[in-house]
Formats: C-alpha cells, structure tokens, sequence
C-alpha cells in the first residue's frame, strides 16, 4: 500500500468511525429483568409493570426494538422469589429491576454484580439492602416508601369519614419485614388518635379464607389493608368481603379503590413505578448503583369510590371530597 493509498484509507476510516459507533450503539439491545408479586392476569393483576414500561417508553427505550423486558410474576407467592431472581441472573441481564422488599431482598441474594433497582421498598437501610439513602454502596440503588406520617393520617381520614370510630382492624402480611415497621407506625398514629388497633396477621394466600371467616363472627368496625406483596396480589378477594359484609375499609393504594374499595391514601404508586425506569437509564448509561441517591417519596393521592360509599350507606364529608384527587362515581 502506497503513502497516498493509506493515507486515503485512514482518512476515510477517522469519518466513518463516528458513523460505525453510532450504528453500534442504536442496534443494542438492552435486556432487563423485572420481578413482581402479581399475575400477568387475572384478580391478581399487576399493577406496577404497566407505569414501569411506560416510564421506559419515555426515556426511549421501547420493548421489540431497543430493549427486551424479561419480566418474572410471582403470583402472590413471595417463596417464589429467590428461584425467579435466580432465573433472570442466569439471563444475563444489564439491570435488574425488584417491585417491592421481598423480591429486592431476593434479588440481592442472587447476585452481587448485576445492577438492582428497587422500585418500592420499605425502610432499606433496616433491610440492609443499601448502606444509606444518600451512598447507597454496592449494586443496590432505587426507590424507597418511607413516608411514617401517613400512618396517622389515614387513619385520621378514616375517622372523618366515621365521627364515631374507636377501633381498626388491621390486616398486613407479618411474614414481610418491611411491614413491621409499617405496622408499628399505624400504631402509634392510632394512639395519637384515641382509636384502638387490632392486629389480623397474614403470612401467604392460604390465611385469607380463615381469616375472613373468623371475621364474619365478629364484624369489624373498620378495616385497614397494609399493602404489600400478598394483599395487593389477593386484593379483590378483600373488597368482596369487605363489600359483603359492609365493612368501610381504607387502603394504602388506589388499586384497591379502583377495583371497588372504599378509600386509599399513599404514595402515588404508579409515579414510583415510572421513578424505576429513570434509574434504570442512568444506569444503563454508565452511572453505578452505589452512586446513585435512595429517592424517597413526595407524591401522595387521596382516592375516594363514592359508589362504594353509597352501598355502605356512609356519607362522605364534603371536606374529603374537595379534598380528594380523584372521587369514582
């Protein structure tokens, strides 16, 4: 090759480098793991992988073309976890994404290298998932819902919408860790107000039936559902005998609300979800996990089903109405 021939083919190799790397990277693929309680389908529907998926629409990352969704359900059956986190690793994927703290904790267990996003996780400095909220350390980054004053103001709304309330039944998944903080803070909100708790522990699935029908016997006076793997999973089957039995009932998330529950108030679940993706793309980026900040959360909604009410023959207070983000009539 000539001085002239091999100038002219490194010349043209500088122009068209840019070109090659630009075609290289719009031609990748990104593959990312998901696990999450719910079914594809069904009563148990999930809820979080719709605002997940659109969040990454958003960003630019659309399912077929530049990235492949791998996303693994549960079923309500949190024992399922650790085989589903070791299924996804052994996939080899770019980001694994956890719903909530069984799955993240599941998922930590499987591997210690591939980048984790939580999308909703309770108290994870506790749950040694991340090191702090501001350095989280290792492969672990996300999202968390520690948000301990709503405990007392749920149980205030519930109180507005009945004057004479003295006691709650609550009912919450004992077997998540996540959840005993969240229970001891509804707690001391319950106090604060003058109303007495009673606790109703559940484990799996299997407790719901015997634990609705123990409830038959002795009506509750009111009912509060601490969302979680296991009762978001199961919900409808707890609107029925809500529903059945005319027990007002306050959840912590809309999805209850939309599918015929009374009232929740909590965290904007969906906006959470649509939170996840953005760091999936800092991540996907270059940015490390240990490096990226625990968000906590600032959005809150107050969901009211007023045709609920009208079948529990309760009158909601025009105060919570205007009140309300969204009322369904």
């Amino acid at each position: 090759m000539n001085r002239r021939t091999f100038v002219g083919a490194l010349a043209g190799g500088l122009l068209t480098a840019p070109l090659v790397v630009q075609a290289q990277t719009a031609t990748k693929t990104w593959r990312i793991g998901l696990l999450t309680s719910g079914s594809r389908e069904g009563a148990g529907a999930d809820v979080r992988v719709a605002p997940f998926s659109q969040g990454l629409r958003e960003l630019g990352y659309i399912e077929g073309r530049n990235v492949v969704l791998e996303t693994r359900y549960a079923e309500g059956r949190v024992e399922r976890f650790p085989a589903l986190a070791a299924e996804l690793v052994v996939l080899k994927i770019d980001v694994l994404v956890a719903m909530s703290t069984p799955d993240a904790l599941a998922a930590k267990r499987a591997t210690s290298t591939i980048p984790i996003v939580m999308a909703a996780v309770g108290e994870p400095v506790e749950m040694k998932l991340v090191e702090s909220l501001a350095h989280p350390g290792g492969n672990i980054t996300g999202l968390s819902i520690n948000a301990p004053q709503l405990a007392a103001e749920r149980l205030d709304l519930l109180k507005q919408a009945l004057p004479k309330l003295l006691r709650v039944t609550v009912l919450w998944n004992s077997a998540n860790q996540g959840m005993q903080t969240r229970f001891q803070e509804t707690q001391r909100g319950a106090s604060v107000l003058g109303v007495s708790i009673h606790s109703v522990a559940i484990q799996s699935p299997d407790d719901f039936d015997p634990v609705f029908g123990a409830m038959v016997k002795d009506r509750p006076e009111s009912l509060l559902i601490l969302a979680d793997t296991v009762t978001v999973a199961n919900r409808q089957r707890a609107i029925e005998f809500a529903a059945r039995n005319l027990v007002p009932a306050i959840y912590e998330v809309r999805a209850f609300v939309e599918d015929g529950g009374l009232v929740s108030y909590g965290i904007d679940m969906s906006d959470h979800y649509r939170r996840a993706a953005v760091y999936v793309d800092k991540i996907l980026k270059g940015a490390k996990p240990a490096d990226l900040p625990v968000e906590q959360p600032t959005k809150f909604e107050l969901i009211i089903n007023l045709k609920t009410a009208k079948a529990l023959g309760l009158t909601i207070p025009p105060s919570l109405l205007q009140r309300a983000d969204q009322v369904i009539e």
